[in-house]
C-alpha cells in the first residue's frame, strides 16, 4: 500500500512538473548589514496555501526519500566568504504522514547566510534550491540565483565610511541580467520602456491582426475550393490576354480586385456596427450562438456530411459579368472567386472578423487586408512567373485531408464562441475542464486521422505516410499531451484567451491562489469581512473588485491607489496580462500596493430598472452592467478596446495616462511605479 501511495505521488509530480514553481513560491532577496566587515544575505520565501518547502535539516531517509532539503549557497565571489552554515526561521514544523517525518515550512520562511567581506566592494551570486510540495499534487523542484553587490563596509577604507551608507542590492534573477543597475537608472529605463510601449502599442496591434489575417488567407489557399482555381485562373490570363505584359497587368488588377472586395467587407462591418457594436459582436448571446451553430454546420460539411453552396443564381450572375471582359470583367472574376470559395473561406473569415473586432475600430478592415493579400498573392505571382505552375503539387486526396482537418479545427474554435457566452452570462456550463477535455479529444482525432487510422467520406486510403503528413500528426498529438495537465489546473500559455480562465473551473483549484490574499490582508478583520463577498479571483489568484464604487470605498479605507482595469470576458489580451504579466514576480509584488478594480464591458448581468436609461455615448439604452462600464470607458478615455489600464485615486482622479495591452514587464512595472509615486506625492 505504501509503495502504491509513493507511485501515485510520483505520477502526480510528473503532472506538476509542467507547472512553474513560481505559481506556488515567491522568492525575494535583500541584505542586512552586521558591521563594517560582515553582512547577511537574506532570502524570504512566501509559500502558497496548501504547499510547503523543506527545512535544511530535513532528512529524506526519515520520510522514504520524499522531499529534498532547502540549500542556500554563495557562488562566484572572491570578495565575500560564507561564515558557517545558513540559518532559517521560524522553527520548522514537523509533518507526519504515511511516508514518515518531514521538517517543513508553510506560508513563509526566511533563510540567512552570514558573509565576511575582504574588500570594500563585494559582488557575487547567492543560490537557493529545493522542492515546493503539495500533499496531493506532489513536488516541484525550484532554484533561483540572485546577484548581490555590497559597498561601504571596511573600516580600513576611509573614503567608504559613511554613517548613512547602506547595502546596495539587486533583486533581479541572474537570468534577467548580469549587470547591477542602480535603482534610479531602473526607474528611467522603465519609464522609457513604458513610453515606447505606448507609442508602438496600436501599431503592433495592427500588425498582429494583419498577420493573423494573412495566415488565414494562406490556410484558405490550401482548401479544395481555392487551390484548384489557381492554375485555372492563371491559364485564363496567359491564354486570353494575348501578350505576357497584358497577362501580368490583368493578374495585378485581379489581385487588387480581391483586396478591394475583402477590405470593403471589413469597412462595411466596421461602419454598420459602430462604436460598441464590435464589442457586442464578440459578446452578444445571439451572435455568438449563431457563430457557434455556423461553425458546427461548416465543420460537418467539411467532414463530408453534406455540401454547402451559395445560391447558384448569385454565382451565375457574377460569372456572366466576368465574361464582359475589361476591368469590370476582371473585377467580377474576383467576385466570383469569393462566392465560389465561400464554403471554405466563410468560417475563416468569420473567425477573423470576431477576433479583429476586439483590436480597435478598424480591426476588421486590417484583418481582411491581410487575408486578401495572402489570397491574391499566388494568382499574381503565378501569372508573372507561369513556369512556377510546374512546381505546384497536383490536386488530389490531400486537399480533402486539409478540408477534414479544417472541419475538426472549426469544431474546436466553435467552442470559443460558446465559452464567451457562458462567461458573459455566468452560466457555468462550459467550464475550463470540459473545454479542455473536448479539445484533447478533437486534437487527438486530428493526429490519428493524419496517421491514416480514421477515414471520413470522400477520403481515399492512406497507402504511404508522407513526411509532411506525419509531422502534422506529430504536432497535433504533441499538443494533445500538452493540454492534459490543464485538466488538473496547470496554466496553458498557448491557449490563454481561448480557453476559459482557471478561475472558471469546477474545483477552482484553490491551491494556486495563495498570493491573492496578500492584496487585502492589512485592512483589518472587520473591513475584510465586509468586503470579502465583493472580491473575485482572476487567473493567477489575484483578487479584484468588479464594482467601481465598492472598490473606491475600499481604497479610501486602506489608503491605496487604484489600478482601474477595463477588461472583457472574451478579451484574449486581458487573459494574457492576468496570466503572464500580473503573475510575474516583479509585477505581483508591486500589485500588493494597489486596489484592483476590473470592469467587464461585456458583463451581461442586467442593470436595475432604475439604471436602464438611454445613453448618448452608446447611442442605445443601457441594459447590462457591461454597458455601464463601456459608457464610462468611452466617455472618459475615448477608447473602445480592451484591456485598458489607468492608475487613479479613490476619488476617481487619474494619476497616469491610460495604457492598453503591455506585455513588456519593465514597461508595465514603470507604469505602476509612476502611479504609485504620484499617489504618494499628492
Amino acid at each position: 500500500m505504501k509503495f502504491l501511495s509513493l507511485l501515485f505521488t510520483f505520477f502526480l509530480s510528473a503532472i506538476a512538473f509542467t507547472q512553474p514553481w513560481k505559481d506556488y513560491l515567491n522568492l525575494s532577496f535583500s541584505t542586512e548589514k552586521i558591521d563594517d566587515q560582515s553582512a547577511y544575505l537574506v532570502i524570504e520565501a512566501k509559500i502558497a496555501n496548501g504547499w510547503h518547502i523543506f527545512s535544511k535539516n530535513h532528512d529524506p531517509n526519515k520520510s522514504d526519500f520524499i522531499g529534498l532539503p532547502t540549500v542556500m549557497v554563495v557562488k562566484n565571489s572572491k570578495d565575500a566568504v560564507s561564515t558557517g552554515s545558513f540559518s532559517e526561521s521560524p522553527k520548522a514544523k514537523e509533518h507526519h504522514d504515511e511516508f514518515g517525518l518531514s521538517l517543513i515550512f508553510e506560508k513563509k520562511a526566511v533563510f540567512k547566510q552570514k558573509i565576511s567581506l575582504k574588500n570594500k566592494e563585494a559582488k557575487g551570486i547567492v543560490l537557493i534550491e529545493g522542492q515546493v510540495c503539495h500533499d496531493e499534487m506532489g513536488c516541484i523542484p525550484f532554484d533561483r540565483e540572485f546577484n548581490f553587490e555590497l559597498t561601504g563596509y571596511l573600516q580600513d577604507q576611509p573614503e567608504s565610511v559613511d554613517t548613512g551608507s547602506s547595502v546596495q542590492t539587486t533583486e533581479t534573477a541572474l537570468e534577467d541580467t548580469d549587470t547591477v543597475v542602480p535603482a534610479s537608472e531602473k526607474e528611467k529605463i522603465e519609464e522609457l520602456a513604458l513610453e515606447e510601449a505606448q507609442l508602438i502599442q496600436e501599431e503592433d496591434s495592427g500588425w498582429v491582426i494583419f498577420f493573423l489575417g494573412f495566415g488565414g488567407g494562406l490556410i484558405a489557399l490550401l482548401t479544395p475550393c481555392v487551390f484548384p482555381m489557381i492554375p485555372m485562373t492563371v491559364s485564363f490570363f496567359t491564354k486570353q490576354s494575348g501578350s505576357r505584359r497584358k497577362a501580368i497587368m490583368n493578374a495585378l488588377i485581379y489581385g487588387i480586385s480581391i483586396i478591394i472586395i475583402y477590405v470593403t467587407i471589413g469597412l462595411l462591418i466596421t461602419g454598420l456596427l459602430g462604436k460598441t457594436g464590435l464589442n457586442d459582436l464578440s459578446t452578444n448571446i445571439w451572435m455568438n450562438l449563431v457563430f457557434f451553430a455556423i461553425f458546427v454546420v461548416f465543420a460537418f460539411s467539411f467532414l463530408g456530411a453534406f455540401e454547402i453552396r451559395l445560391p447558384s443564381k448569385w454565382v451565375n450572375s457574377a460569372d456572366r459579368n466576368a465574361d464582359k471582359g475589361g476591368l469590370v470583367g476582371i473585377f467580377f472574376m474576383a467576385f466570383t472567386l469569393g462566392l465560389v470559395s465561400f464554403s471554405c473561406t466563410g468560417p475563416i473569415i468569420g473567425t477573423l472578423i470576431v477576433e479583429s473586432s476586439q483590436s480597435g475600430l478598424f480591426g476588421p478592415a486590417v484583418g481582411m487586408l491581410g487575408f486578401s493579400v495572402a489570397l491574391a498573392l499566388p494568382f499574381t505571382l503565378f501569372a508573372i512567373f507561369p513556369g512556377w505552375l510546374n512546381s505546384m503539387p497536383q490536386s488530389g486526396g490531400w486537399l480533402n485531408s486539409v478540408k477534414v482537418v479544417l472541419g475538426l479545427l472549426e469544431l474546436a474554435l466553435s467552442l470559443k464562441f460558446l465559452s464567451g457566452v457562458d462567461l458573459a452570462y455566468h452560466w457555468g456550463i462550459l467550464t475550463r475542464e470540459i473545454f479542455i477535455a473536448l479539445w484533447i479529444v478533437i486534437f487527438a482525432v486530428i493526429g490519428i486521422y493524419l496517421l491514416g487510422k480514421i477515414r471520413f467520406s470522400h477520403d481515399s486510403p492512406v497507402e504511404r505516410l508522407s513526411v509532411t503528413r506525419f509531422m502534422f500528426a506529430l504536432l497535433s498529438l504533441t499538443f494533445t499531451i500538452y493540454l492534459v495537465p490543464g485538466m488538473f489546473g496547470a496554466p496553458l500559455k498557448l491557449i490563454d484567451g481561448v480557453a476559459p480562465p482557471r478561475s472558471h473551473s469546477e474545483d477552482h483549484f484553490k491551491f494556486v491562489t495563495g498570493y491573492g490574499s496578500s492584496l487585502v490582508n492589512n485592512a483589518g478583520s472587520d473591513t475584510l469581512t465586509r468586503f470579502t463577498s465583493q472580491l473575485h479571483e482572476v487567473d493567477g489568484g489575484i483578487k479584484v473588485f468588479h464594482d467601481l464604487k465598492t472598490g473606491q470605498e475600499y481604497a479610501r479605507i486602506v489608503g491605496k491607489p487604484i489600478l482601474l482595469d477595463f477588461t472583457g470576458y472574451n478579451c484574449a489580451n486581458c487573459r494574457r496580462t492576468e496570466s503572464t504579466v500580473w503573475t510575474n514576480d516583479k509585477i505581483r509584488t508591486k500589485l500588493v500596493d494597489f486596489v484592483i478594480i476590473s470592469l467587464y464591458v461585456d458583463d451581461k448581468t442586467p442593470l436595475p430598472q432604475s439604471e436602464q436609461v438611454y445613453s448618448k455615448v452608446l447611442d442605445a439604452k443601457k441594459r447590462y452592467v457591461g454597458h455601464k462600464w463601456s459608457e464610462l470607458q468611452i466617455e472618459k478615455y475615448n477608447q473602445v478596446s480592451q484591456p485598458l489600464y489607468i492608475v487613479t485615486d479613490a476619488e476617481g482622479n487619474d494619476l497616469t495616462k491610460a495604457i492598453g495591452y503591455t506585455p513588456d514587464i519593465n514597461a508595465y512595472h514603470g507604469f505602476l511605479q509612476e502611479g504609485l509615486n504620484k499617489f504618494k506625492n499628492r
